[in-house]
């Protein structure tokens, strides 16, 4: 095996899709101690999906530091995430989704549905964006 080549293992139940990179995975054993199930490395395959439910599945995948595990969900032949973030054009990012906010005075925040944050760095509440793009001519 070439070293820096991306190997990436595919399990797939019902409309869940999970992906392994083993060369990303920093074994930090939040997987198989959260979900040994599903998650055992003294298996063959290691991974079982056949044990849990997709949910939990998901749970226990989104704990993993490395992001060597992800997956996705498929209905209908067409994928559907969480999260979804969309880039205006000129304007802010637009964050679909629950997302958890630490901002940079250690303040957090739940965000739900749809949050914008901004791109052009003059917003006077960042992290959010207020519209001052427009204002100053921000092209982006």
């Amino acid at each position: 095996m070439s070293e820096g080549k991306e190997i990436l293992k595919t399990y797939e139940k019902d409309e869940l899709k999970v992906y392994w990179k083993p060369n990303s995975c920093i074994h930090s054993t939040k997987c198989w101690k959260g979900l040994i199930q599903v998650f055992n490395p003294k298996n063959r395959p290691w991974v079982n999906l056949e044990t849990a439910t997709s949910k939990r599945i998901q749970k226990q995948i989104d704990e993993c530091p490395s992001g060597a595990l992800s997956y996705e969900l498929n209905t209908d032949g067409k994928a559907k995430y969480d999260t979804e973030v969309k880039c205006l054009e000129n304007g802010p990012l637009i964050i679909m989704g629950d997302v958890h906010v630490i901002n940079s005075n250690g303040a957090e925040e739940l965000k739900k549905k749809a949050t914008a944050f901004c791109r052009c760095g003059a917003s006077n509440n960042k992290p959010y964006c207020d519209g001052t793009h427009g204002k100053v001519g921000f092209i982006g």
